[in-house]
Formats: structure tokens, sequence, C-alpha cells
């Protein structure tokens, strides 16, 4: 329950300014327009929205109802947000806690805590979901680096990745595209990213990322929405056999191949 707990609180808080703005465009367009995704996608400021009434801390008024209000607020999310929970097996761990008479309890919990991002920034958030991560791999007795590369591993990684083309990438406007094929939670995309950052503000580099354990791609998406980067640029799956067709979905060139815009980098385990 903490991982999605947490990624929900998150998307809450983050969401809170323009809440009321989404709920009455919403009103506005119910019947009048059949794809709303678009719209308040900008009302929202962010690649998600809630067009719930409900709010993280609405859902304490009533204890006896707080289950089914729960499936009410989630329910409403746009359908990237959706999918994230979904893959947490979120439902069955709800339904447990109800039923142990928690639900409320933990609930109440998570409203205490202020994740908007004036007080959590996206770099402390990353950090929160690697070591909740971490933590919970170890108590379940899995390998932590099943989940967890730490960073200064990453680092050299990123390092040798780009070691050759620094000229390249000093470039005014250069656009590069990286993917991960294990990304986990996507430590790797999001240092590669500020390593660029530093060599050429300029620059921009487009990340995919394919993740087969359902959670950490889970966590891997939720980061990306909230740092503004395409959420559909990470996939679910197994990347022995789904990543040529991820790669083609995608638009995105073969390994190896380049145009005058883009290099697939694949990095090697």
């Amino acid at each position: 329950m903490i991982l999605p707990l947490t990624v929900i609180r998150r998307l809450d808080c983050v969401l809170e300014a323009t809440k009321q703005a989404v709920l009455d465009k919403h009103k506005q367009l119910v019947g009048r327009v059949d794809y709303m995704e678009p719209v308040l996608q900008v009302v929202a400021g962010q690649q998600f929205y809630n067009t719930s009434p409900l709010t993280f801390t609405k859902l304490l008024d009533d204890p006896n109802t707080i289950a089914d209000s729960l499936q009410l607020y989630i329910g409403g999310f746009s359908e990237t947000a959706r999918d994230v929970i979904d893959k947490f097996d979120f439902g069955i761990q709800v339904d447990r806690l109800r039923r142990a008479n928690l639900l409320y309890k933990v609930i109440g919990k998570f409203a205490d805590i202020d994740l908007h991002p004036d007080v959590v920034s996206n770099i402390e958030m990353g950090y929160l979901y690697e070591e909740l991560i971490r933590k919970f791999s170890e108590l379940s007795n899995e390998t932590a680096g099943e989940h967890f590369t730490p960073r200064e591993v990453i680092r050299l990684m990123v390092n040798l990745l780009f070691i050759d083309e620094e000229d390249v990438l000093t470039k005014p406007g250069i656009i590069k595209t990286l993917c991960d094929p294990a990304c986990g939670t996507g430590g790797m995309l999001s240092v590669a990213e500020d390593h660029l950052r530093s060599l050429n503000p300029q620059a921009r580099l487009e990340v995919f990322g394919q993740e087969l354990n359902a959670e950490t791609y889970a966590v891997c998406r939720s980061d990306m929405m909230l740092k503004g980067q395409d959420a559909s640029h990470i996939a679910y799956g197994n990347s022995f056999s789904d990543t040529a067709a991820v790669l083609r979905d995608r638009g995105i060139v073969g390994a190896g191949q380049k145009d005058d815009r883009v290099e697939v980098r694949l990095p090697r385990s």
C-alpha cells in the first residue's frame, strides 16, 4: 500500500491548485465533447487530471464509506494515472485493509503528509521512490539490486555511454533519444537527462523505457508524469520479446541506426 498511496498522494497535491478549474471544465464538456482528455490536461497543467469531486483529504469525511469513496476518487483520474495505480494491484490491497479495519487509519496518515512540489521537489520524490522500493525489497528478502541501482553506478554508466559524444552533445538545439530496455524506476533515464542538460542546457533528451516488474514500471511512469515528460514513452512488458514492437510502435529508429535527429542507445547489462 505504501508505494501506490505515495503516488496517489503526490498526484493529489500536484493537482490541488487546478482541481476546481478541471471540475468546472469537465462539467461544461460532458455531453458536448466525446474526447476531453487534451482539454482537461491543458486546464490541469499536467499530463494527468482527476474529475472526481473528492480529494485525498475528503476521503476522511466518512469512515464507513472510505473504501467506496477511494474507488470513486481513483476512478476520476485520467487513463494514464489509473494505469499506474492498477499496476500496483491497488484494489486488492484496499480490500485487505478494509477487512482489517485499517484503511481509514492508513489514509489518514497519508493525508497528513504534504507532498506538494513546493515542499518535496521532483528530485526528492525520485529519491523517495527509490528508497521505498529498496526498503520493501529487503523486507521481502529479495535482492535489492533487482530493483535498486545506486546513483553512483548509474552516473558511471551514463558517463561511459556519452564518453565519445561530448562534442556532439554541446551543439545548440541537439536532440537525442535514449532507450533503457530494463528501466526499473527510471534512474538511468533521469541521470542521463541531467547529465545532458549539464553539458548543454539547450539540448533535449527524449527518454524511453520498458520494465517487466509491474510496481517499478508504475513508479517510473508516475515519476515521468510528475516531471512533465511523456509517460507514454514508458512501456510495460518483457524487453527480450517485446522491445522491437515497442520501438516500432513509438516511431523510434532501430537500435544502432541513425537519422538526422536521433540515435537510439540501448544500455548493456
